[in-house]
């Protein structure tokens, strides 16, 4: 009887194991996604940003079709910013604290389910900035950002 437990269990677990993705397999998915979406992909500038952000808002953006970009465009006043109405995080790879800043955004906008339909603009401090212009996203030609506003 407890050898039918243990056998039934230990099938639940490799099932259940299965459907879930690893970390890495996360990683690679988000760095993926920017690939595909993101004019100014480069996996030097992408995936060493993608690895700062805990993997449960990976999975959360993944989910939700979330893309993070990086854009050489932003400038140092305004290096960090969430495109809210197609959903792409955006941060300047030249500025060394924008990763860090976009990480830590997303981290919280993830843990609330937050995401407005506003585009939110960041200082290197994290500090958000109002009445700030930046660029708009233009993802690569022929891409298409799959967010899901709910």
């Amino acid at each position: 009887m407890w050898k039918r437990s243990v056998c039934g269990l230990a099938l639940s677990v490799c099932a259940f194991s299965a459907f879930a993705q690893s970390d890495r397999q996360v990683v690679d998915d988000m760095v993926t996604r920017s690939a595909n979406v993101c004019p100014g992909h480069s996996a030097e500038s992408t995936t060493p940003v993608v690895r700062k952000v805990p993997v449960g808002a990976l999975r959360v953006m993944l989910e939700r079709g979330l893309v993070m970009c990086p854009d050489r465009r932003l400038d140092a006043a305004a290096p960090a910013v969430f495109y809210g109405r197609v959903g792409v995080y955006a941060w300047n790879p030249d500025v060394p604290a924008s990763g860090a800043v976009i990480a830590r955004q997303i981290d919280a906008m993830t843990r609330k389910d937050a995401f407005p339909v506003e585009t939110m603009v960041w200082d290197a401090t994290g500090t958000t900035l109002t009445q700030q212009t930046v660029p708009a996203f233009n993802p690569r030609p022929g891409a298409t950002v799959l967010y899901r506003v709910r």
